[in-house]
């Protein structure tokens, strides 16, 4: 059994107000992440299939609202609620969030990079 704060877990991404802090149990990958109100997330993830994030992800919206876009259309998620995101989506903030998520490590892991590769 594990037990982890966001404390606890390494910073993998920061910058502008954007930290990502992940790390890997069994094979998923736990992350807290911190989005900053108005982050271009749809610009990062030109270049993903369909210039959408192809890793699904279950979590829970600790403060703040984002706007998920997909092909099917949007949803909001706010504070207080749990959500499952499948793949092809577009997180937009729309005020400055927290979260906590698990995902499947190896296509986060390609998320992870190609956004990091995309802040250059």
């Amino acid at each position: 059994m594990i037990g982890l704060t966001r404390d606890d877990v390494p910073v993998a991404m920061e910058g502008d107000g954007l930290e990502v802090r992940m790390t890997e149990v069994g094979d998923m990958t736990v992350g807290f992440l911190r989005l900053p109100k108005g982050a271009d997330l749809a610009s990062a993830l030109k270049g993903m299939p369909d210039d959408m994030c192809p890793c699904p992800h279950y979590g829970y919206v600790l403060r703040g609202s984002i706007r998920m876009r997909s092909k099917d259309g949007e949803q909001t998620f706010r504070a207080g609620q749990a959500y499952y995101w499948a793949p092809g989506h577009v997180p937009e903030p729309l005020e400055d969030s927290e979260l906590v998520e698990f995902s499947p490590t190896a296509e986060f892991r390609e998320v992870i990079a190609h956004l990091a590769q995309a802040a250059g």
